[in-house]
């Protein structure tokens, strides 16, 4: 039996992953909290094992009938033909028996390990959701997808080979040291003397295979976040010539990834050979000795041949463990980066529909524009990796990204939200809805706790749009209908309506059908703005949250975004994060961040004429556009 492991590499992890309670836990611990976390592995086991054991009692039959032919097929020089006849008849029977029961077997592990896996990627695809914009900033998204799929996928090898080559070589070597100890105990003493020194050699090789396993699932994450990371940024890497440095950046975790896996395959590579070695010691033995002592141990011809061929089948399960032993380590590294990453801390807990003491009653925001509060948020991402907003700066502050924001916003006001690079101003929008929690103070919408709004209502009253416009790979109707659980083609039209979209979705190929490919590259930066826009209004949100909607697009298309925009705006509240000062000198309100405090806020009007943070930027933004018209 080939082992199916050898076939596909394992998956990765590297050191920017949270630490867990299971780095280092025993594995017989990981194997208990995973049959927790999946109990449905546990579904039908006993009938399975019954079955399995049934195959591998079946196994025996043969050198069981080779004695019984040899001894009783020939007597006195001579045969008995009949009987030489049913006993290969009732071989050959058994022997189909425990294939098709091998085969069923094999279906049931298969079917429930297909079904229990497919569970537990949902399981952890949602934690993985359910995890705060902190979290995603602090862990490749390369490492994430790998716990999804490569490691659950060895975990599905396992059970559907592995688990079973378990259950059969050990049934199998029990059954087989039971049959040799009733054929003759003598010869199963030298058998068990020869294949001994195996035991404590296999502790070692098991030992290190599982240090090299779980540092291979890392080498393998990195391998896997570096290939992802050239590919979805070829046009860039092409553009600036980055090949040679993209190149060599993979080369160095393909690098990494061999040598781990060269190092997990040498103790494998010394233990196959050492029981091979072993095994044939022990079978020259065996028919040395059995041949020497043959009249003192009462050994007849069928018996002595019979036990050749049990201690050649005993060393099949001997090889066979060595092989899954193998696998083992694999999946058992595989399952603690999964079960690890359901260890990873929700710090985004979100309000139960049912009140709870901790938490108070579950709140529901109220229709309409909605007022915004900030009371004294403090914020800090789990580490120094994450977007602009975190600059040299926050590192002698405890990592701090907002400091002490305090910010009353009046429902229906249109708010600019302005600073430099790395000041705080992304970060704040996000916090507006709850993609994250601050470390301290209170984010009010609605005159509501924001952590006591059920995800229900937050997700209905307050919508962002990025700056990306992320768009799934559907068609652009599809995309719309995303906006609002079970909208149809119906409200699709009568929201592009509502923005006077209706003119640009007719211009578009295929109108609302038109495929606009992986993350929406089939469509220009504007048209996917303009997708996302109509999503965000589909909802109709008391609270707009906008990350610049219209940098970086055409001015045709830009025309087209300020109007949507402006209707997407009226009669609720809007902040945007302004990157371009045109869309400050239109807000009622301007909030100037700074270092990741709250310097200014006020009209346009009111803060140009101050020398202050706000008069600076305008200033500069004005140079820029005068130099670059």
């Amino acid at each position: 039996m080939t082992n199916p492991a050898h076939e596909q590499p394992a998956s990765e992890d590297d050191d920017t992953t949270p630490a867990s309670a299971l780095d280092n836990a025993p594995a017989l611990e990981v194997l208990r909290r995973g049959l927790i976390v999946s109990p449905g592995l546990k579904r039908g086991v006993r009938v399975t094992i019954a079955m399995a054991l049934t195959a591998a009692t079946g196994r025996l039959v043969v050198p069981l009938l080779i004695q019984q032919i040899l001894d009783r097929g020939f007597v006195d020089q001579s045969w008995r033909p009949g009987f030489v006849l049913g006993a290969a008849l009732t071989a050959l029977g058994i022997i189909g028996a425990v294939t098709v029961l091998s085969g069923v077997t094999y279906l049931r592990l298969v079917r429930v390990a297909e079904q229990t896996l497919a569970d537990l990627r949902v399981i952890v695809f949602s934690h993985l959701h359910r995890l705060s914009i902190a979290s995603h900033h602090s862990i490749r998204g390369g490492i994430m997808t790998a716990r999804v799929t490569s490691d659950i996928d060895q975990l599905a090898l396992f059970v559907q080979w592995g688990a079973m080559s378990w259950i059969t070589s050990i049934s199998l070597l029990i059954g087989t040291l039971v049959v040799m100890v009733i054929f003759s105990w003598q010869l199963t003493v030298v058998a068990v003397a020869m294949f001994l020194p195996l035991v404590p050699y296999a502790k070692i090789v098991q030992r290190g295979q599982f240090r090299s396993y779980s540092l291979l699932r890392e080498r393998v994450a990195a391998t896997m976040a570096e290939t992802s990371e050239a590919v979805s940024g070829a046009a860039v890497i092409r553009a600036y010539g980055y090949e040679n440095q993209t190149r060599e950046r993979l080369q160095d975790a393909v690098d990494g990834h061999f040598k781990a896996q060269m190092r997990a395959q040498k103790y494998f590579s010394l233990y196959l050979p050492a029981t091979d070695i072993v095994g044939g010691l022990a079978i020259a033995t065996i028919a040395g000795m059995g041949i020497w002592q043959h009249e003192a141990w009462d050994l007849t011809s069928g018996r002595l041949v019979s036990f050749l061929f049990l201690a050649a089948l005993l060393l099949n399960p001997i090889t066979e463990i060595t092989e899954v032993l193998d696998q083992t380590q694999t999946s058992l590294a595989a399952w603690r980066k999964v079960l690890a990453v359901l260890d990873w801390p929700i710090d985004v807990v979100e309000a139960e529909p049912i009140a709870t003491s901790a938490r108070g009653a579950p709140l529901t925001l109220p229709s309409g524009s909605l007022g915004v509060e900030l009371v004294d948020v403090d914020f800090a991402y789990d580490d120094d990796k994450h977007d602009d907003d975190k600059h040299d700066d926050d590192k002698h502050d405890d990592n701090l990204v907002l400091r002490g924001v305090s910010v009353n916003i009046s429902p229906g006001a249109r708010v600019a939200v302005v600073g430099e690079t790395g000041s705080g101003k992304s970060t704040f929008a996000r916090l507006l809805a709850r993609l994250a929690d601050p470390r301290s103070g209170q984010v009010l919408i609605g005159d509501c706790d924001l952590r006591q709004v059920t995800a229900q209502s937050r997700r209905s009253a307050i919508r962002m749009v990025p700056q990306d416009g992320f768009l799934f790979d559907t068609t652009v109707g599809k995309n719309i209908e995303y906006g609002l659980a079970g909208a149809d083609r119906a409200a699709v039209i009568a929201a592009c309506e509502q923005l006077g979209l209706t003119a640009w979705v007719a211009r578009l190929r295929d109108g609302l059908d038109t495929q606009v490919g992986e993350r929406g590259e089939q469509l220009s930066v504007g048209e996917r703005q303009l997708v996302a826009l109509v999503r965000a209004a589909l909802a109709s949100p008391g609270l707009l949250i906008l990350d610049e909607a219209t940098s970086a697009v055409d001015p045709e298309t830009e025309q087209a975004l300020v109007r949507a925009l402006d209707a997407l705006s009226a009669g609720r509240t809007t902040i945007s994060v302004a990157h371009r000062l045109s869309t400050a000198e239109q807000a009622d309100v301007v909030l100037v961040f700074d270092a990741g405090r709250l310097v200014q806020q006020g009209h346009h009007s009111e803060l140009v004429t101050h020398n202050g943070p706000y008069a600076r930027l305008h200033q500069a933004w004005v140079g820029n556009t005068q130099a670059s018209g």
